[in-house]
């Protein structure tokens, strides 16, 4: 019917359409998985919207509303899998998370014994990557601004190239680069070791989020800054980086929420420690993933250590949590306000 269009509650009433008719086929055909249920409800919901609106509105906006079905269809499918691992890191991980996990060591605890705790694990975790984030934030910002403000010729050529190659560096590589030079120096495993291979890791990834901010930053600003004399140095401090710092201090938080993660070069160059290290200078230290490799490792699957590595999986999702909201406040707070 021209000009007929459907009510906004149809794509409900299909979706729920979609369901149940999915459940029977899985009842009927004997489908135990859940997951094959949902595959299922998504392509009859597909073709459900395509076939009512190819009727009622005409193939025109049929192939319109097909387009976003299949855009809500992959989103729900994305979802799924996040939603799973949130919710099953939190129902493994409460069993132990308590006061009394996150402020202690294991100490003198065996792994087969239940009790012992994190907090040697957390302080390291906090030194490595704090340490790496001073090292490896200002570095990579710096190579930003220089590849957008100034950037000309084979040297920014050759700086983007290697940007681009330290991108898709594995962390394993890293940590055995400066495990080398360890060797060289005869040194001994220690924190700041970790967040040198941390903070390559890092710098290509702040480079990256840094120059895509700074292209965003409208040339009338720069030029209207330059032409009222002011320096470029200046230009740059005061007018480009303070309107791009929301974007840029989100792109650094999104490799320190990568980084916090890795467990590789912390394997081979913190090398872990049972005891509280608070010197990252000196000794080995133990680290959030290296812990919860280690006591999953040692755990079989079940028992005191299988329930502490699910505890620990939980405190460094919410350890990432709290940085990316800290980051979202300080991008709010340092924002630049426009006036009414």
């Amino acid at each position: 019917m021209r000009g007929a269009s459907l009510p906004k509650w149809s794509p409900y009433a299909i979706a729920g359409g979609s369901l149940v008719l999915a459940a029977l086929i899985g009842l009927v055909g004997g489908l135990d998985s859940k997951v094959q249920w949902g595959l299922i409800a998504a392509i009859l919901y597909v073709l459900g919207t395509f076939g009512i609106a190819t009727r009622v509105e005409g193939s025109r906006q049929a192939k319109d509303r097909i387009a976003t079905s299949l855009v809500w269809v992959a989103f729900l499918i994305a979802l799924v899998p996040l939603i799973s691992l949130v919710w099953v890191t939190v129902k493994r991980g409460v069993k132990v998370l308590d006061f009394y996990f996150l402020t202690h060591s294991m100490g003198l605890v065996s792994t087969s014994e239940p009790g012992g705790g994190i907090y040697h694990a957390i302080l390291g975790s906090l030194e490595q990557v704090g340490l790496a984030t001073v090292i490896g934030a200002p570095i990579g910002v710096l190579t930003a601004v220089y590849l957008v403000e100034y950037g000309q010729g084979r040297l920014s050529r050759a700086v983007t190239f290697f940007v681009d190659v330290m991108t898709g560096i594995p962390s394993i590589v890293a940590g055995l680069f400066i495990l080398t030079l360890m060797l060289m120096l005869d040194l001994e495993p220690f924190g700041f070791a970790g967040s040198l291979a941390l903070a390559i890791l890092m710098m290509p990834v702040v480079v990256r989020s840094t120059e895509e901010m700074l292209k965003l930053v409208p040339n009338e600003l720069r030029e209207a800054s330059l032409a009222l004399g002011i320096p470029k140095w200046r230009t740059i401090l005061k007018v480009v980086l303070p309107t791009s710092i929301g974007g840029i201090t989100t792109g650094i938080m999104l490799a320190v929420a990568r980084i916090a993660g890795e467990t590789a070069p912390v394997l081979l160059l913190v090398f872990g420690n049972s005891f509280i290290n608070a010197n990252p200078f000196s000794g080995a230290q133990q680290s959030l993933p290296l812990y919860i490799y280690q006591q999953y490792a040692q755990s079989a699957g079940s028992g005191a250590a299988y329930d502490r590595a699910w505890a620990a999986s939980l405190t460094l999702i919410l350890f990432v949590m709290i940085l990316n909201l800290v980051a979202r406040g300080i991008a709010r707070w340092k924002a630049p306000k426009t006036g009414r």
